[in-house]
């Protein structure tokens, strides 16, 4: 159940809304190369046109420019993109957060159309959490309303998650809900019997998982470099791989075709699946076999409920929904660190601060 207020919750017609969005999408050449971020966004951005919300002004981060003005990491080809999945809607780009030319911009927009701002972290202000920042970009815009929707970052203490919420009153959008009441029902009441897959490289980002998780599963499998380097379970609920594919130096980079198949035989079973860590070095195709069979086998049964999340697992299953558009996923979530702390019930700064219902 999600007990934080939503746009659902106020009354959207003639306001300005600023929302923070998560365009952190991959580019190359200036164009962006996935969209699937974008589209996350665009249930939050229907919603807020259909109630005729007077102006939209979208925020986001896109890179680590660390307070410096890098063009490569602009938003103004994440524009483009999105006024290709809104070709109703009027976009416009503004390359400032806050001053004249925002002004001018949203005084200048006609009712109902979106302006996008530039990379929030180009300010040192964005990651200092900054009052005055993020005050700026409100009294720039003339925001009445703002509505969280960037899951990916409301694990950071940053002035469009946190100081926000002394400017204005914050609400959810349907991507901060979907993500949260997804991630919260597997931690609460997931349905039986309940899988969850564990690969990757460092021990002391699963372990924390395996400690909140093992009374709750009724089964743990370890692939990735954890099960190369030897993990070492403590509980018979915890299976760990136990073959591998190598290079021609000898080096595992991949769980082999025996824990392959008694992963998917685990798969066939379960009814909720929680995957976080690819299962070998995917970026080499030779040995990215055991992770695509695991991806294919789970989205090609939408009845289980099934959540990716970490951010390399995530890019690598929305790459193969790129190629294999009948694959389903209940939750491929946008975010990797946050998610990851939810799961493991810490606090997180942009979702206190939401208005309670």
């Amino acid at each position: 159940m999600f007990d934080k207020k939503t746009i659902k919750d106020v009354d959207i017609k003639n306001k300005i809304v600023l929302v923070r969005v998560d365009y952190n999408v991959p580019l190359k050449d200036g164009e962006v190369t996935s969209d699937l971020r974008i589209k996350s966004s665009l249930p939050t951005l229907n919603y807020l046109i259909e109630k005729k919300a007077k102006k939209i002004i979208l925020i986001s981060h896109l890179g680590r420019p660390e307070g410096k003005k890098v063009p490569e990491l602009s938003m103004k080809p994440v524009a483009e993109a999105l006024k290709k999945l809104l070709p109703e809607s009027k976009i416009n780009f503004v390359d400032d957060v806050s001053g004249p030319d925002v002004e001018t911009a949203v005084e200048t927009a006609k009712d109902g159309e979106i302006i996008l701002l530039e990379n929030l972290r180009f300010y040192a202000g964005e990651e200092k959490n900054s009052e005055d920042f993020i005050r700026e970009i409100v009294d720039s815009t003339g925001a009445e309303i703002f509505v969280q929707d960037g899951f990916a970052v409301i694990h950071r203490a940053h002035a469009s998650t946190s100081a926000i919420a002394k400017c204005l009153p914050v609400y959810a959008g349907f991507l901060l809900e979907k993500e949260v009441e997804n991630l919260t029902k597997v931690t609460e009441k997931p349905e039986k019997p309940f899988l969850f897959i564990l690969g990757g490289s460092k021990v002391e980002d699963k372990q924390p998982l395996i400690d909140k998780f093992i009374d709750k599963v009724d089964d743990i499998v370890v692939g990735g470099k954890i099960a190369v380097d030897g993990y070492q379970p403590d509980n018979e609920k915890i299976y760990v791989a136990e073959d591998f594919d190598e290079d021609s130096e000898g080096n595992k980079l991949d769980i082999g075709p025996v824990s392959t198949h008694k992963i998917v035989e685990k798969i066939q079973n379960a009814k909720t699946i929680v995957w976080n860590g690819v299962l070998g070095k995917v970026e080499d195709p030779a040995f990215a076999t055991s992770s695509t069979i695991v991806a294919k086998i789970i989205g090609e049964n939408p009845e289980i409920t099934s959540i990716i999340c970490g951010g390399d697992t995530t890019g690598f299953v929305e790459n193969l929904m790129e190629e294999s558009k009948d694959l389903k996923y209940s939750l491929v979530s946008t975010g990797g660190g946050a998610s990851l702390e939810l799961l493991c019930g810490k606090e997180l700064p942009g979702l206190e601060v939401v208005e309670d219902k």
